[in-house]
């Protein structure tokens, strides 16, 4: 059997089923089912409404679905009993914005859930956080406040945060699209060296040629559904859909 074989075969990390989610009217998810193995990136890509976003927040419980299930670990994190704070420090998010605490240094802004939610003493939420630092280069910022960083190592920093509690999964919304283009870089290379090290990801990006080298999955969402998913070949290179034609090509892929 072969490695991706086995992978499919386990018990996914992240599972999303039929998952509905709408604002008044405008139904943002429609059906949308998803399953993410064990050290599997998984990339969604399509236009600005999408509902790629959405779908994140969901799994993270930032909003509430109005129908399905997304389970972590074989777990229904969406039942209303479950503890959302519990859920959330067990998942990493990083957002589009870094959403970091200017009048704290960097150091402090890792540790900051670490000791206020999780209750971690200071000394060793201290030394995670410069483990964290040293992980994703920048252990020398420790004592920094962020307005001296730049956007790149700014959204390094909120990497950092997410990682530091070794969540089971990674979400990131759109890191690099408030980055320079000479910043994107950085920031990709370090998503990168996650993968590497087998984190599980779901991420929303409009970097394709990082989609191509970095996803196991590619999901195309347009309307609010998954239109259609597969190897970054089969969907970025050999799409069979019409509508996942027409939004490449826009892109020039």
């Amino acid at each position: 059997m072969t490695g991706s074989a086995l992978s499919s075969a386990a018990s996914p990390v992240l599972a999303v089923e039929h998952l509905r989610k709408a604002f008044g009217a405008h139904v943002v998810l429609r059906d949308v089912s998803l399953s993410v193995a064990q050290g599997e990136c998984v990339v969604l890509i399509g236009a600005s409404g999408s509902g790629k976003s959405t779908l994140l927040r969901c799994v993270n419980l930032l909003e509430r679905a109005d129908d399905g299930i997304v389970r972590l670990d074989g777990v229904d994190i969406t039942d209303p009993r479950v503890d959302a704070d519990a859920v959330r420090s067990r998942i990493g998010m990083v957002f589009q914005a870094y959403n970091l605490f200017p009048h704290l240094s960097v150091l402090d802004n890792v540790t900051l859930a670490p000791i206020r939610v999780h209750k971690l003493a200071p000394e060793p939420a201290r030394a995670a956080g410069l483990a964290m630092l040293e992980r994703v280069g920048l252990s020398h910022k420790a004592a920094a406040r962020p307005d001296s960083l730049s956007g790149g190592q700014q959204q390094r920093v909120a990497i950092a945060r997410a990682l530091v509690s070794t969540p089971r999964v990674m979400l990131l919304d759109e890191v690099t699209s408030a980055l320079d283009p000479e910043l994107v870089g950085e920031v990709l290379d370090l998503l990168r060296d996650l993968k590497s090290d087998g984190m599980t990801m779901i991420l929303n990006t409009h970097e394709m040629g990082f989609a191509r080298q970095v996803a196991d999955t590619v999901c195309f969402l347009d309307g609010g559904g998954i239109v259609e998913q597969g190897s970054p070949d089969a969907v970025l290179g050999h799409p069979s859909h019409a509508r996942t034609r027409q939004f490449l090509s826009r892109l020039r892929v």
